[in-house]
C-alpha cells in the first residue's frame, strides 16, 4: 500500500469512525416521539393505567425504574391482546411501555403489537402469551433485506418476555429493539425513499428532490451542521418544505457526502446520506497567463537544455528525498468532502461584493467573487482551520482584461460579502505581470495557484476518464514541510527556514550567481523535473490519467509552493478523476526529480515572461 493511499484511508477511517460514533448516538438518544433517552439502546416506558416509573415515557416524561399494572388493566405486560382479551392477573413490566402501533402481551391470546426500543413487557400471568413485536429506534441501520417500515416479529414463549431493543422475544428471553421510529397508530415509519440524485457538473442547473414514505405530513427538510458531512455544494439550495434541492448554477466540483434530514408534524425524524458528484469544468485554468510564460514553458532538457541547478539552495532537502508523492485532489467518495483546490470561472460583469481581509495582506477590499463559488475542503474544513482557498477567474470582457482573485481561508458572509486571512489579484492575466518582490499571495511562494494546479480538462482532453487524451502544460505545485528562506524566480516571496552565505534571508536569490553554501535546501519558486533516467512506474500502463501526468512531470515539471505536507501534489477536486488510477503516482519519490537552472529564460523578475 502507497504512503498517498495510507493518508487518504486515514481520513476515511476518522469520516467513518465519526458516522459509527452518530448512529450509536442515534440509537440511545431517540424515541418514537423524539424524546431524549440517557443511553443503551432506548430503555422506554410508557404511562400505564396503574402508575408507571419506567425510565422515559413515549410522551417524553422522565420516571424511574419500572411499571406496574393494576390487575390486568393496561399494563405493559398485560394490555389488551389483538384477539381482544385481557391480560389476567395483571403483571410488572420490567422497564415496558405500550409499542408503536400496539402493546405486548404477557397473558391471553394474540400476538404483541410494536415495540419501542425496550418495550416488551414481563408476563406475569398466562402461559402463552407472545412478546411484542420489536419496534424500531431512530438512528440505527436496518438488518440487510429487513424493510425500514416493517417490525421485527417477537418469538412465543411460555411467560411473556423482556423486549428487546433490536428483536423482541416472548417467553423466557428478549433481542435487541428495531431502528427507525414510527408515529404511535402510524401505518409505516418515517424513511427517506430516495437514495441518490443525479450528477452534476460545475456551472450548470441541476434539480433533484427528496422523497419520503411514512409518518404524518407536512414534512420539514434540513441539513444538519456536522463536521463528518459536507454542506450543500455551493450554489445548490434545499426548499426545507418540498425537500428539491436545485440551483441555478452549481458552484462546487468533486464529491459531497451531505446528511439530509426530515421532521414529520409529530415531530419524528429520519436521516440519510446522499453522494454529489460534480465534474469540474476548468478548462479556463490555460488560459490564464500567455503562452509565453514560465509558467507554460518545458524545462526538459531533451527539448530545452535547460541545465541542472548546482545551486547548494536548489535541491530538495535530503531529510526529504525519500518521500513518496502523495496525491492531494481527487474523486474521494469516502471523504464526504472534495479533494482538491476547486476553482471557478465567472463572466467579466459579476458584480463586486465587500472582502475583509484579517490576517495578512490584501490587494483588494471588494471584488466578483460570487455566493456560489467553490471553498476547499468546503466551508466545514475552513471552519476547521483548513486552508478554504477560493480561486475566481474573471474573463475578460466589457473592455477588461481577464483577472484572477485568489483568497486563503475564505468566508461567505451572506450580504456581507466575504472574508479572508489573504488575498491576491493578478488584474490581468493576459499579461506576464507577477506580483511585486516580496509580496505574499495565498500561498508561501508568491505564486498563483489556480494556473499551477492539475485538473481534470487538461487531462482528459478529448478523451474520456477511462480513455484520456490529454497533456499537461505547465508546471504542478507541490508542498514540503519546509522550504529555504529565500525565493527564486518566479516566486516573490517565503516563509522558509535556514540561512545562504553572504545574502541576507528573506531575499530573491539567483540561478546564475549562486551562494557558495545554504544551511537548508529547497527553495520556494524552484522548478523540479523528473529525471530522464527515472523509469516510469509499470502501473502506468494500466494507469492513464497517472500517465499523463508522469509525462508532465517530465516535460514541464513541479513547481515548490508552499509549506505542506512532504511531497503534496496539488490538483483540483472532480468526480471524473479515479484514485486507483491516481494512485500509481506514489510510487514516485521526490529523489527522482532534478531542480532545473531556468536564469536564462528570465526577461525581469517583476515578469513571467520567457527569453525565448
Amino acid at each position: 500500500m502507497t504512503i498517498a493511499r495510507l493518508r487518504i484511508n486515514w481520513h476515511r477511517l476518522f469520516f467513518l469512525s465519526a458516522a459509527v460514533v452518530l448512529a450509536a448516538c442515534s440509537s440511545s438518544s431517540t424515541t418514537n416521539d423524539g424524546a431524549q433517552t440517557g443511553g443503551g439502546s432506548g430503555d422506554t416506558a410508557s404511562t400505564n393505567s396503574g402508575g408507571s416509573t419506567g425510565r422515559t415515557s413515549a410522551s417524553g416524561a422522565s420516571t424511574a425504574g419500572s411499571s406496574a399494572s393494576a390487575g390486568g388493566t393496561s399494563g405493559a405486560g398485560g394490555d389488551s391482546s389483538s384477539a381482544g382479551s385481557t391480560a389476567t392477573g395483571g403483571s410488572i413490566a420490567a422497564g415496558g411501555s405500550k409499542g408503536t402501533g400496539g402493546a405486548t402481551h404477557s397473558g391471553g391470546a394474540g400476538p404483541g403489537g410494536a415495540g419501542s426500543g425496550r418495550s416488551a413487557g414481563f408476563g406475569a400471568g398466562g402461559s402463552s402469551g407472545l412478546g411484542g413485536s420489536g419496534g424500531r429506534d431512530a438512528g440505527v441501520p436496518d438488518a440487510p433485506g429487513v424493510r425500514p417500515d416493517a417490525p421485527i416479529a417477537g418469538g412465543g414463549g411460555t411467560s411473556g418476555g423482556f423486549g428487546g431493543s433490536r428483536q423482541s422475544a416472548g417467553g423466557t428471553s428478549g433481542g435487541a429493539g428495531g431502528t427507525h421510529s414510527t408515529a404511535p397508530n402510524a401505518g409505516s415509519a418515517l424513511t427517506f425513499t430516495t437514495t441518490s440524485c443525479p450528477a452534476a457538473t460545475q456551472g450548470q442547473p441541476y434539480s433533484c428532490t427528496l422523497a419520503v414514505s411514512g409518518g404524518t405530513g407536512p414534512y420539514t427538510f434540513s441539513v444538519p451542521s456536522s463536521s463528518s458531512y459536507a454542506p450543500l455544494p455551493e450554489g445548490m439550495a434545499l426548499d426545507g418544505s418540498t425537500g428539491v434541492i436545485s440551483s441555478s448554477l452549481v458552484g462546487g466540483q468533486g464529491t459531497y457526502g451531505v446528511q439530509f434530514q426530515v421532521a414529520d408534524s409529530a415531530n419524528h425524524v429520519a436521516t440519510t446520506t446522499i453522494t454529489f458528484s460534480i465534474a469540474g469544468n476548468n478548462a479556463f485554468l490555460a488560459s490564464i497567463f500567455p503562452s509565453n510564460s514560465i509558467f507554460r514553458h518545458r524545462v526538459d532538457a531533451a527539448s530545452t537544455g535547460l541545465p541542472v541547478d548546482t545551486s547548494p539552495a536548489a535541491p530538495i532537502y535530503s531529510g526529504y528525498q525519500s518521500s513518496h508523492i502523495k496525491v492531494f485532489f481527487g474523486n474521494a467518495d469516502y471523504l464526504n468532502m472534495p479533494n482538491g483546490i476547486p476553482a471557478i470561472q465567472v463572466p467579466y460583469n459579476q458584480p463586486d461584493v465587500p472582502v475583509a481581509t484579517t490576517q495578512y495582506q490584501s490587494y483588494y477590499t471588494s471584488g466578483p467573487i460570487p455566493p456560489y463559488a467553490p471553498v476547499e475542503g468546503t466551508s466545514v474544513s475552513e471552519a476547521a482551520g483548513g486552508d478554504g482557498h477560493v480561486l475566481v477567474y474573471v474573463e475578460g470582457g466589457g473592455g477588461n482584461p481577464p483577472a484572477l482573485y485568489e483568497m486563503w481561508q475564505g468566508v461567505f458572509l451572506g450580504a456581507q460579502g466575504w472574508t479572508d486571512s489573504s488575498n491576491a489579484m493578478w488584474s490581468d492575466v493576459s499579461s506576464n505581470a507577477l506580483t511585486a518582490q516580496g509580496n505574499g499571495t495565498t500561498d508561501e511562494a508568491g505564486l498563483p495557484v489556480a494556473p499551477l494546479l492539475v485538473n481534470v480538462d487538461e487531462v482528459i482532453g478529448t478523451g474520456t476518464p477511462s480513455a484520456p487524451s490529454g497533456v499537461v502544460q505547465h508546471p504542478i505545485r507541490f508542498t514540503t514541510n519546509h522550504t529555504l528562506n529565500y525565493w527564486v524566480w518566479p516566486a516573490t516571496e517565503t516563509a522558509g527556514q535556514g540561512s545562504c552565505s553572504g545574502i541576507s534571508t528573506g531575499n530573491l536569490l539567483s540561478q546564475s550567481t549562486p551562494p557558495a553554501s545554504c544551511t537548508f535546501s529547497g527553495v520556494p519558486g524552484e522548478i523540479y523535473r523528473l529525471n530522464a533516467s527515472v523509469a516510469t512506474p509499470s502501473c502506468a500502463s494500466t494507469s492513464p490519467q497517472a500517465n499523463i501526468i508522469i509525462t508532465g512531470f517530465r516535460n514541464y515539471g513541479i513547481i515548490l509552493a508552499d509549506n505542506g505536507d512532504t511531497g503534496g501534489l496539488i490538483g483540483t477536486p472532480d468526480s471524473r478523476w479515479n484514485d486507483d488510477d491516481l494512485s500509481c503516482l506514489t510510487n514516485i519519490t521526490l529523489a527522482d526529480f532534478e531542480p532545473v537552472n531556468v536564469s536564462s529564460l528570465m526577461v525581469s523578475a517583476d515578469s513571467g515572461e520567457t527569453a525565448h
